[in-house]
């Protein structure tokens, strides 16, 4: 799963406000975004596979389209994956319905959790949230650099962190895991182009910085 370790991009109706959510995720795509996932606890399941429908357009055959939550609606547009948390349905029944042939990523909060995705079939684990937040309004608490360093000291797969993370901070989080997920950091920018360049940017910085200590 080389291709997931790097920028994840969040959907979210009320970071773009008035502003093209598919222009946005489109200028993510082209600054190098590593996966887009669609995300959204309020739509009816219609609305969310009309606007499914329009992001594989954009993203089919230039990165993966993960569905947050909607196990039925990412069947029904074809989508590259399934994201689920803690309280959607359980990772292992995710695996049996979508079959193995597609991704499936886990929200994470604790070893316990993160490990127990990964022996129920997890590609990736969604760690966090890593700093406090606001775009996620029932947030747990931060697990912060420690936590999310015990995470991906427990797991074999990719740790994909997410939670108030921002170009800031990104290096620092990037010094432990294999990727980033934001919504606000991309999709709240003056210029989303600039934003996500400047975060991949980040991430690519620190995976070689970390492979040339490792030699």
């Amino acid at each position: 799963m080389e291709n997931l370790r790097g920028l994840h991009v969040l959907t979210d109706r009320e970071a773009v406000k008035s502003r093209s959510l598919a222009e946005i995720i489109q200028l993510a795509i082209a600054g190098g975004a590593a996966a887009i996932q669609l995300r959204d606890k309020d739509v009816e399941d219609l609305s969310m596979i009309k606007l499914g429908e329009e992001l594989m357009k954009l993203t089919k055959g230039k990165v993966p389209l993960i569905v947050d939550d909607r196990v039925e609606v990412a069947l029904a547009i074809g989508a590259d994956g399934v994201h689920v948390g803690q309280k959607d349905m359980p990772a292992r029944a995710v695996r049996k319905k979508i079959g193995s042939g597609k991704i499936l990523g886990v929200s994470a909060h604790s070893v316990r959790e993160a490990v127990q995705a990964e022996e129920d079939g997890a590609d990736y684990i969604g760690a966090g949230p890593v700093f406090p937040t606001k775009t996620k309004k029932d947030a747990e608490t931060p697990i912060g650099l420690t936590g999310l360093r015990q995470i991906k000291n427990a797991v074999s797969i990719p740790i994909i962190a997410i939670g108030g993370i921002k170009t800031d901070n990104a290096a620092v989080v990037m010094e432990i895991a294999d990727g980033i997920a934001v919504i606000s950091a991309v999709l709240r920018a003056t210029f989303p182009l600039k934003a996500t360049q400047t975060l991949v940017s980040i991430i690519n910085y620190e995976k070689s910085r970390r492979r040339n200590i490792n030699r």
